[in-house]
């Protein structure tokens, strides 16, 4: 299934900041939405600054267009600011995306145990990530970090506990 891109992606206005306010918070929200959805259809996770410019995300070739490296920041800002990502060094050069959050990675794996009637079940981390139980779930192929983030969330919420096993982590599920 190939990436659908939003009308705004072949608008060249789009990728020049607008200065009046409404319309650059709805510029802002339309370029959040695009980022998250090309990084979900895309399973990206990290992404570095300096590479973005050149991605086809923030560079529409068709019609010769991207957006400045400033503009770029100010997105990532925004994500950040509602939670979508998050820095991995002091000079904001390396980012983690978030196009959805660990509490909502542990409600849909929560869902897939509780459907498979596996409460009061032992895993890996391997087996939740990349078993053959989970293929075809969305959860599927989640890194490790996103994965101990989503199970943390439901161990605050008393539905898991993360243990240490000889071979690395596993979780049990209540």
């Amino acid at each position: 299934m190939s990436f659908e891109w939003p009308w705004q992606y072949n608008f060249p206005p789009f990728f020049t900041l607008q200065p009046n306010v409404d319309t650059r918070q709805k510029q802002l929200a339309g370029w959040c939405s695009l980022a998250l959805s090309y990084c979900r259809h895309h399973k990206l996770y990290t992404l570095d600054v300096m590479e973005a410019q050149e991605s086809p995300v923030f560079n529409n070739k068709k019609i010769e267009r991207k957006l400045s490296m400033e503009a770029i920041q100010v997105v990532f800002e925004e994500l950040r600011k509602k939670g979508n990502l998050e820095w991995l060094d002091k000079n904001k050069s390396r980012c983690l995306v978030m196009w959805r959050r660990p509490e909502e990675w542990g409600k849909l794996i929560y869902q897939w145990v509780s459907r498979n009637g596996m409460v009061n079940s032992v895993f890996t981390l391997y087996e939740l990530s990349n078993g053959d139980d989970t293929e075809g779930e969305e959860f599927h192929g989640l890194e490790e970090w996103m994965l101990l983030r989503s199970l943390q969330a439901l161990q605050t919420d008393g539905k898991a506990e993360i243990i240490t096993m000889d071979d690395g982590k596993g979780v049990k599920f209540f």
